[in-house]
Parts: structure tokens; C-alpha cells; sequence
């Protein structure tokens, strides 16, 4: 929509536009819409534009766009009072051929039909509605019952019977497309319906959908069940619900039980606990033993969901034994379904339940050979760790992570380095040195580009856990040994887990460690390794610019020093480091053959000057 200070001068373009040849002046056209208006003010609009906006019959997509604009057009004819002018094209969108602008063009009615005076809405809107479901192409039909919970508040008590009348009508309509659409917005409808009539009319309308020979409107009536169930009192909620669900648990088309899988949480919310455990467990078990496996994939995928509704004695009877099924079942997605939740199990079981229940499927499907089963598995770990402790995870499951960590596919690798910093929080640092240390340094030499920029911001994560003075100790030393690695790429990754490592390890182990390293490096014969010595040093910059410098390098005796190695004056310290060790070397790269190295350079140079001027 045009914003209200927009320019009116192309008004008369724009009116051109709409009738051109060209479908993006048109759809330009269109879009401009409220430009238009404003310009031809309020009655004009009314009388002249809507009306030939009402004739327009163009495509899909100027019609999609036309639908949206009418939806906001209340402010452009004069306010809610004459808001049933815009009923007239839109009613016309309603009938097009376009799924689309169809459905945009109801959305844009009640959008102006909660907005519309009471009496307008008797007076247009409600036969609007009535002539939309009388109409004699099926499109017009469908399009109306997205319009029922609109109309049928505020209407005369005879109007609503008319109206629940008229919607029974179209869930028996001949077209199965009407009936799914009446099927599809039966809870919105039934949510404006009183107690009395919803009883009565409403769940006699349900009834037939449920029982339709069409399974694309059956599926459609599976959704309607918990919107009708969270609407009746619980007593009629067993009585007309319930029965439902454990028919269509049992469907012969698996579209509908896929349905009932999908929506069965829901519906145990609206019956409640008790009943769930009686009538709904037994329906629940068929879903996730069912013969097709699209079924069995979305009720493995709310395992953990419909266990929290149960009590852990129940779910460890009933379900547990379906879930180590599933745990070796024949479909791939069924496995990954079901790792993708079974980690959250372990909080509703218990410690005691999780190992000696969930601990054997957990290591089952660790070893899957399918990479997203594996990859669900280890990316939820922590919700187990919370509930059996570090001490049983890593005897049971660490050797498992361990051989995951040099998986052949590299995002089972990456979603093992990602966990690492949380699993080394978590076992301390001597379980650590012992046991992934290596794998940390090993990843940095990974083929894969991903697993090495995972592997340089771990080791940083590493050293904000374990600290710089860990760091410098068994990190520092192995990733500094690789900057002479024959593979360029290698190098980079180095250079990055460098520029990563340094604000971590402060000032002091920068200076004395890791610039010199970074300084040699700038000789190396490949360009990209020397433009990223270049980026590097700028980014030590800020880190060399603080106090308490402790340097014990010949390479930087100039500086000056007290008789215990410290620096006497910080800021002149700082000019020294930025103007004897990192200019002099940027300089040279400025001067380098190749274009990106002297201008990343000279990139750094300019932050250099800053800092200097600065300090």
C-alpha cells in the first residue's frame, strides 16, 4: 500500500497502466492503487473506480495483487460507511478459475467484514455470502465457506438459521473441492456457533464429513476434531469425538490416519489424560505399527509429545516397545523421525527408565548408517546428560560420539564439533585432554571448508571454557606447529583460528606468541594466504592497543621495559607494536604484486594510522 505523502503527479501514467499490454505495468499499476485513489478523492474513487476495477478481468497475478489492495481500501472510499462499494469486485475474485486470487480475495472480505457497519453487513455481506453458495460454478461455492464465521455473529436469528442451513448444504454439495473447503473452515465456523445449535447442527454436519467416501475430505474433517473438541463440553467431546479419531486411526486411506498421527496430540487435549490412556493409547500404538511408513514417520515425530500426556509406567508399557520397533525400522525417515525426538523422553522416564530403556535405542541409532538419524541424535544430547549425568553419558555414549567425530559424511562431523564445547564444559578438563583434544586439532586438517571454520571457533570456545593459561598449554602450541602445513588452505584456517584465538588470550600472548607467527607468515607465496595475513593483522590492531604488554621477544626489545620484563609506557608500547612490528609488514604487502593483497593492505594500513592517531 502507498505510503500517504507519495507524489500524485503520475497519476494519469498510472491509469494508463492499468489498461496496458504489458503485465508488469499493469501489476505496477495495480499496486499503486491507493496513489490513484487519493488523487480522484473519495467519491470519485467510489463511482469510477471500483466500478471499473469490477470489469477488470486479467491475470492471476494482477488479480492476486488487486484482491490484496481492495483488503486495505477502506481508508481510500470514505471510511467504513461505504465500505460495501469494495463488496462488488471482490465478490467477482471470488469466482475466478485461480485457487490463489480466490483465496486472497476472501481473506480481503473479512478483513472488511469485521471492520463494516452491522447494518451493511446485514444489508451486503450476508448475501453476498448467499449468493456466493448459491452460485452455479463451483469456485463461487468454495470461496463462501471461508465467509460463514464472518457473517453468521452478527446476524438476525433468522439469517443464522438460514446460514447453518446454507453450510450443511455444502458439505453435502456434489463437488468434493466445495466439501473440502466447508470441511476446512468448519472450526472457524463452529467456534461463532451458540452451545445449543453446535450440538445439534453442527456435529450432524461433522458426522457427514467423516463419513464422506472422498479421503481428501475426510483428512480435512481430522483437523476438525480438535477444533470441535476444545469447543464442547468434555462429556459431548467423548460422546461425538471420540469414536471419531479411533475410526480414523483405522481408516483405510493413509492419508487420513497420516492425518490423525499429525493431529493426535491435539485431540489428547481436548479428551483429556484419562481417556487418552484408555481409548486413545491403543489408537496411538496402531499409528506407529502402521504398514505405511509416511504414517509411522509423523507418529514417531510426537512420540515425545503424546508420552508427556501418559504417566511414565504406561508409556514404558505401551509405547516404549513400538519406539525400539521403529528404533530398526526399514524406512530411513522413519529413524530419523523418531531420533529427532527421542532424546526428550528421557526427562518424562526418569533416570533409571532412560538407562536401562532409552540407552540401548540411543546407541542403536548412533550407529545408524542413515547421517540425519545419527546427525538428530547427537544434536540433542544434552537432554540427556541433564537427566543420567556426564559420569554415565561418557562411559555409554562417548565412544559412540568419538567414532562419529571422523564420519564420513562432514555434517555429522560438524554437529559433533558443535557440541564438543558443551560435552567439554561438562566432562572437565582432564576427561577432555584425554579423550577429543586431539580430535579439536585433527578437525583444523578436515577436507572440508565448513568443518574447519567449525574447528577454528571451537578451539576459541575452548579457551573462553578452559581459560588462556590452559590454552597456551595444550592449544596454542599444536595450532601454531601447523602455520608451515604444505597445504595453503590449511595455513588460512590457521590464520583464522589465530585472529579467533588472540582476544581470548589477551594482549600479552598476542604479542609475544602470535603476531610474530602472523608476521612470518606474511612471506608465504601464495596471495590468499598473504591478503589474509593482512586482515588478520588488522584485527590485532585493537587487541595490541591495551595496557600491561608483557613481551619477551628479541624481536621486540625496543620496547621499553622495568627490570621484571614489564612495559614502562603502555601507550608508547602500543606505537611500537603498531609502528615497528605491524606497519612495517603491511607495508610491504601494500607494495605486493597481486591486487587483493595490496589492497586488503592497505585496508589494514588505514586502521593502523587510526590507532596511532588515537593513542
Amino acid at each position: 500500500m502507498a505510503t500517504i505523502d507519495e507524489p500524485l503527479y503520475p497519476i494519469a501514467v498510472l491509469i494508463d497502466e492499468l489498461k496496458n499490454e504489458d503485465i508488469q505495468l499493469r501489476l505496477n499499476s495495480i499496486r499503486k492503487l491507493s496513489t490513484i485513489a487519493r488523487a480522484l478523492g473519495e467519491e470519485r474513487t467510489r463511482k469510477e473506480l471500483i466500478p471499473f476495477l469490477s470489469e477488470n478481468n486479467d491475470d492471476d497475478e494482477v488479480l492476486i495483487a488487486m484482491a490484496e489492495e481492495l483488503g486495505v481500501f477502506i481508508p481510500y472510499i470514505g471510511g467504513v460507511e461505504h465500505a460495501n462499494v469494495l463488496l462488488p469486485p471482490l465478490e467477482t475474485l471470488c469466482t475466478v478459475e485461480e485457487t490463489c486470487v480466490r483465496d486472497k480475495a476472501v481473506e480481503s472480505l473479512c478483513r472488511i467484514g469485521v471492520q463494516i457497519r452491522e447494518q451493511d453487513l446485514v444489508e451486503y455481506f450476508i448475501p453476498l455470502v448467499k449468493r456466493l453458495a448459491a452460485g452455479e460454478w463451483f469456485t463461487a461455492r468454495v470461496s463462501s465457506c471461508g465467509l460463514f464465521h464472518i457473517a453468521y455473529p452478527s446476524a438476525p436469528e433468522t439469517l443464522k438459521t438460514e446460514l447453518r442451513a446454507i453450510y450443511s448444504q455444502l458439505c453435502q454439495d456434489d463437488m468434493p473441492m466445495v466439501r473440502r473447503s466447508a470441511a476446512t473452515n468448519l472450526g472457524k465456523f463452529a467456534g461463532t456457533i451458540e452451545p445449543a445449535h453446535l450440538k445439534t447442527d453442527i456435529m450432524s454436519i461433522f458426522e457427514d464429513l467423516t463419513q464422506d467416501d472422498q479421503d481428501s475430505v475426510r483428512l480435512l474433517a481430522v483437523e476438525g476434531c480438535a477444533a470441535l473438541g476444545k469447543l464442547l463440553e468434555p462429556q459431548d467431546c467423548v460422546a461425538h469425538i471420540l469414536p471419531v479419531i479411533v475410526n480414523f486411526s483405522q481408516d483405510k486411506s493413509w492419508r487420513v490416519r497420516y492425518m490423525v498421527a499429525n493431529q493426535l496430540y491435539e485431540l489428547c487435549e481436548a479428551v483429556g489424560p484419562e481417556l487418552t490412556s484408555s481409548d486413545l493409547v491403543p489408537a496411538y500404538v496402531r499409528l506407529l505399527c502402521d504398514n505405511e511408513a509416511e504414517v509411522r514417520i509423523a507418529a514417531a515425530g510426537k512420540v515425545t509429545k503424546f508420552c508427556r500426556i501418559l504417566n511414565p509406567e504406561l508409556a514404558i508399557q505401551r509405547i516404549i516397545p513400538c519406539v525400539k520397533e521403529l528404533s530398526t525400522d526399514s524406512s530411513q525417515h522413519v529413524r530419523s523421525a523418531l531420533a529427532s525426538v527421542i532424546m526428550g523422553m528421557a526427562p518424562i522416564l526418569g533416570k533409571d527408565a532412560t538407562i536401562e530403556q532409552l540407552l540401548p535405542i540411543f546407541l542403536s541409532l548412533l550407529k545408524d548408517e542413515f547421517p540425519d538419524v545419527r546427525l538428530n541424535i547427537i544434536s540433542k544430547l544434552d537432554q540427556v546428560n541433564q537427566v543420567i549425568g556426564i559420569d554415565l553419558l561418557s562411559q555409554s555414549l562417548l565412544p559412540a560420539i568419538v567414532e562419529l567425530a571422523e564420519d564420513r559424511h562432514w555434517r555429522v562431523r560438524l554437529a559433533i564439533i558443535e557440541y564438543v564445547p558443551l560435552l567439554a564444559s561438562q566432562l572437565g578438563v582432564g576427561f577432555f585432554d584425554d579423550k577429543l583434544g586431539a580430535l579439536c586439532m585433527q578437525w583444523l586438517k578436515d577436507k572440508v571448508y565448513s568443518i574447519r571454520d567449525a574447528a577454528a571457533n571451537n578451539v576459541k570456545r575452548l579457551a573462553e571454557e578452559f581459560g588462556p593459561d590452559w590454552a597456551m598449554q595444550h592449544i596454542v602450541p599444536q595450532v601454531l606447529d601447523m602455520i608451515n602445513n604444505p597445504h595453503y588452505l590449511y595455513r588460512m584456517t590457521i590464520l583464522h583460528a589465530i585472529s579467533l584465538l588472540a582476544p581470548v588470550m589477551g594482549s600479552e600472548i598476542t604479542c609475544s606468541t602470535l603476531l610474530p607467527v602472523v608476521v612470518n607468515t606474511s612471506k608465504d607465496r601464495v596471495p590468499n594466504i598473504k591478503f589474509n595475513v593482512a586482515k588478520v593483522l588488522q584485527s590485532l590492531i585493537p587487541i595490541v592497543d591495551q595496557s600491561g604488554c608483557h613481551f619477551e621477544l628479541e624481536y621486540l626489545l625496543f620496547i621499553p621495559l622495568d627490570n621484571d620484563g614489564r612495559i614502562i609506557d603502555a601507550a608508547a608500547s602500543t606505537l611500537q607494536v603498531v609502528d615497528k612490528t605491524i606497519r612495517p609488514c603491511l607495508v610491504e604487502l601494500s607494495e605486493d604484486p597481486d591486487v587483493d593483497v595490496r589492497f586488503f593492505a592497505t585496508q589494514a594500513l588505514q586502521s593502523s594510522d587510526q590507532v596511532m592517531m588515537s593513542t
